[in-house]
């Protein structure tokens, strides 16, 4: 990779996808490619914050669904950190303009050409937007404006910590499991359980994780 005062550097690439082989098989494509490395690797979305917030890579190649914090989550909370690439198998236009609201500069579906990838790479490292063919028919800014039904959605008016309490939550993780996962205490668990219940109106978990589902956290 040249840089624009035309001197030559590495992309530094963060790799996270709860499937080992799909790890390996990225490393190994992205490692035979000229000024690529691959500076480490996360099988959830919580180690992935915790090692972008550690490594700082210049580019982050995110799975969209991970277990503990989902890739868009993880988006939203690193876009000054890295730059982010969704790799999804999700063919939908919500997807991606969620993504690109979230920070992140590309979205490339896992069925996509190892080219494509690479040139999504590319252009996030250049801070350049970079979509998959199904979707590069539309201008970014009709994926980037924002839904004003947003401002409705309880999900916006969570704090970091209760998203990643409630994505535990709706993966089935009990609340002693949460706690060391997360490094705090299960009555704080339950505290942030209660908050969030309170703010989503909803009294029981099942109808917490109906929410979730429909807000798509998890999938079915």
């Amino acid at each position: 990779m040249v840089n624009r005062k035309g001197e030559s550097m590495t992309v530094r690439i963060l790799l996270a996808d709860d499937h080992v082989v799909v790890r390996k098989g990225l490393r190994a494509l992205l490692e035979g490619h000229a000024g690529f490395c691959v500076v480490g690797e996360a099988c959830d979305g919580i180690e992935a914050l915790a090692l972008i917030k550690q490594i700082r890579p210049d580019v982050t190649v995110l799975d969209i669904m991970m277990p503990g914090l989902n890739g868009l989550e993880v988006s939203r909370q690193v876009r000054n950190l890295t730059r982010v690439v969704i790799l999804s198998m999700y063919n939908d236009r919500a997807y991606v303009s969620e993504a690109l609201q979230q920070g992140a500069f590309g979205y490339v579906l896992k069925d996509a050409s190892a080219e494509e990838l690479i040139q999504a790479i590319q252009a996030a490292w250049r801070s350049e937007y970079y979509l998959s063919k199904p979707f590069s028919d539309q201008p970014i800014s009709s994926y980037v404006k924002i839904n004003p039904a947003l401002k409705e959605d309880p999900y916006e008016t969570l704090t970091d910590r209760e998203r990643q309490v409630l994505q535990l939550i709706v993966e089935g993780v009990r609340t002693e499991s949460i706690a060391g996962q997360l490094g705090i205490s299960p009555r704080t668990v339950e505290q942030h359980r209660a908050h969030i219940m309170g703010k989503y109106s909803v009294h029981t978990q099942a109808e917490l994780v109906k929410r979730a589902i429909k807000k798509g956290l998890i999938s079915l």
